[in-house]
Order: structure tokens, then C-alpha cells, then sequence
């Protein structure tokens, strides 16, 4: 955007997430992982009244909360239904999700007043920092940052970053921080080049884009894809623990996914070799729209901070991928100049998505 606090000089990066892109928000459809919920709800409360706000004094207000899928095999509204609980619990609200297509459609969504509470990416929070307000920074057992990693199978005869040069390489979806973003960063400062990537060519190697199960399951299964970029989440059960010891200290003392590294290489019989991983990427932001103005906002933003990790937990008979996250730190857009700077390096500048 042209008034945009954190750049200069950045190349324009234009991803129209479209019609299709929120599919008026009820029942979408792609790459998240969740099913629908079937609402048809257009983000209106169900008295009728736009954004949410109750048309009367005796209605309960509606908040369209907007999931940012990242992998494809986690049913998200499932994964995430004690947060809404809890918040119905703690504020006379209702809470109304739905899962977004991609990365941009979250955008989209908060941007044309479709949602009021997004589970969305740090790349988001640069783009839509003049229609978003950041709630806080969700924490994974005690750590408010995370990792990318690019990863190659064993087989494969990559040895270094070097060697991806020719080849075809998976990434997340071209807004995802810890798929794309920072990853190309990573090949770039590794001496390849990365060319127009994500919106257009690199130069030195091919890149298809997805979410991150699927890049890390299409080198697995694909003889032509010779590494994928994921965030550490997705990768670092395949990769044998002393991989990360070898290579990150930072991510041996941060990361909340270093102790369960490799617990999946013998149930699954696939182990994936570490080639590289990035420095300390800021959490992923609960926000809420700057322009809601129900009375609810605030006391929903002060229980999503207070929100604690038994708040956020399944009940015994849970059968789903558990929430990722166990609590929320208060933040702000400053947390989040790493992605900027990262913005900057590859040059994009994120213009208003249509």
C-alpha cells in the first residue's frame, strides 16, 4: 500500500483472492482443512444487522470469526471450538466461524467487513495494518516465535541449499510467512536466486505453492520435488532431533516444537533431512477490526488475553488435532517489524486486495 509505515522501494505484490475467496464467508472450501459449517450467514448477526452488532437492546451480538488455514489435514472449527466456548462464555456474544480459502481470503475478509475477530497470518499484519488491530501474539508453550525450515528427503542427493539450483522445491502459500516469506529469504541469502518468487518466476529454481502438509507430503511422494519450506510445525516431526542441535541453538532454546522432533519418523516411516532453518519468526496475531464498533470488541479482546491453556484444551474424548496454542500475549504492530524487514529484503509491497 502506498502509505504503508514499514516500506520503501518494494516491488508490487498483487494476490486476488476473488469471488471464491471467502464464498460470503459460510462454507468455504480449499486449502485450511476444515469443513463447513453450513451457516450461509453473509457475516451479519442473525437479527439482521451488519458486522455483528445486535439491532436491539435484547440480542445476543454475533462476531464472525475468521480462520486462516495453514494445513490441510486439521479441521480448524473443530481444532478451535473451546476458544469459541470460552469466549461465550466470558462476553454475551456469539461467535460465528469460518474458514477462509487462503491467506489473502482472511485478509479479504476483515478488509470488506465480513469478519470481526481473524485467526490470521504475520504476513496479514503488514498488509492490513490500517483496517486491523492486534489483539495479541498467540504462544505455544511458553514461546511467542516459531521457525521455518527447508527440508529434503534423505535420497534426494541435496545436500545444501546450494544444490536446489535447477530443481523443484514446494512452499506454502505465497502470504505464508514461515511457508514462503521467510524461506526465500533463506534461499536467497544462501546465494540463489530467487527472481520475481512468490507472484512470479525465480531464476534458479521452480517453485509450486500450497500449505505446508501438502508441500511437506508432495516431496515425499513426488520423485521431481527435491525440498519443501515449511514452518517447523509441519517438519520438524520427520527430522531427527539431533538435525536441529546441529544446526539452530535458538531453536533448541525457543521453539516449543524442538521436543517432539522426529516422534513421527518411526510411526509414519518417513524421515525428512534438515537443511536449513530460519532465525525467530513472531507468533501468528489474534486481531480484531479496527472499524468494529460493538461494545463487545473490548471485553472480547481482554478474554482473548486472559485466555489460559485449560480455556484452549478438548475434552477426553477429543479425537482432532488439539489447538495449537495455549495462550495469547498482549502485542502490538512493533512485534512484528521482523516480517517487514523480511517484506523489504524480497521487495514486495501488498497492495489492497480486491
Amino acid at each position: 500500500m502506498s502509505d504503508n509505515r514499514w516500506s520503501a522501494n518494494r516491488r508490487t505484490f498483487v494476490k486476488t483472492a476473488g469471488a471464491t475467496g471467502v464464498v460470503g464467508l459460510a462454507g468455504c472450501t480449499g486449502g485450511g482443512g476444515s469443513g463447513d459449517d453450513g451457516s450461509g450467514d453473509d457475516g451479519s448477526g442473525d437479527d439482521g444487522s451488519e458486522g455483528g452488532t445486535a439491532g436491539d437492546t435484547d440480542s445476543t451480538p454475533t462476531a464472525q470469526f475468521i480462520l486462516n488455514p495453514a494445513e490441510a489435514d486439521v479441521e480448524i472449527e473443530r481444532q478451535y471450538q473451546p476458544m469459541f466456548e470460552y469466549l461465550e462464555s466470558e462476553v454475551d456474544v456469539e461467535i460465528e466461524p469460518d474458514r477462509a480459502e487462503s491467506y489473502t481470503a482472511t485478509l479479504q475478509a476483515m478488509r470488506n467487513d465480513q469478519g470481526e475477530i481473524a485467526d490470521i497470518s504475520p504476513s496479514a499484519v503488514i498488509a492490513g495494518e490500517d483496517i486491523l488491530d492486534i489483539v495479541g501474539l498467540r504462544i505455544a508453550y511458553g514461546a511467542a516465535q516459531y521457525f521455518s525450515t527447508v527440508t529434503t528427503t534423505p535420497d534426494s542427493g541435496i545436500e545444501s541449499l546450494t544444490d536446489i539450483e535447477g530443481e523443484l522445491i514446494y512452499m506454502g502459500d505465497i502470504l505464508s510467512v514461515s511457508g514462503t516469506l521467510v524461506p526465500l529469504t533463506v534461499l536467497q541469502d544462501a546465494g540463489l536466486d530467487i527472481g520475481s518468487a512468490p507472484d512470479g518466476d525465480a531464476e534458479d529454481f521452480d517453485a509450486e505453492y500450497s500449505d505446508h502438509t501438502t508441500a511437506r507430503e508432495q516431496m515425499v511422494q513426488r520423485d521431481d520435488v527435491m525440498a519443501a519450506t515449511t514452518g517447523a510445525f509441519s517438519s520438524a516431526p520427520y527430522v531427527p532431533q539431533e538435525q536441529f542441535e546441529e544446526m539452530s541453538q535458538d531453536f533448541v532454546d525457543i521453539s516449543s516444537e524442538y521436543e517432539g522432533a522426529g516422534d513421527q519418523i518411526e510411526e509414519s516411516g518417513t524421515e525428512l533431512q534438515l537443511l536449513a532453518v530460519s532465525d525467530p519468526i513472531p507468533r501468528a496475531p489474534l486481531v480484531t477490526r479496527s472499524n468494529w464498533e460493538n461494545s463487545v470488541k473490548g471485553e472480547i479482546e481482554e478474554a482473548i488475553l486472559n485466555v489460559s491453556e485449560d480455556d484452549l484444551s478438548h475434552g477426553e474424548d477429543y479425537d482432532g488435532e488439539p489447538l495449537w496454542f495455549t495462550g495469547v500475549q498482549e502485542g502490538s504492530l512493533e512485534d512484528y517489524e521482523m516480517i517487514a524487514n523480511v517484506l523489504d529484503e524480497l521487495g514486495l509491497e501488498f497492495e489492497d486486495l480486491a
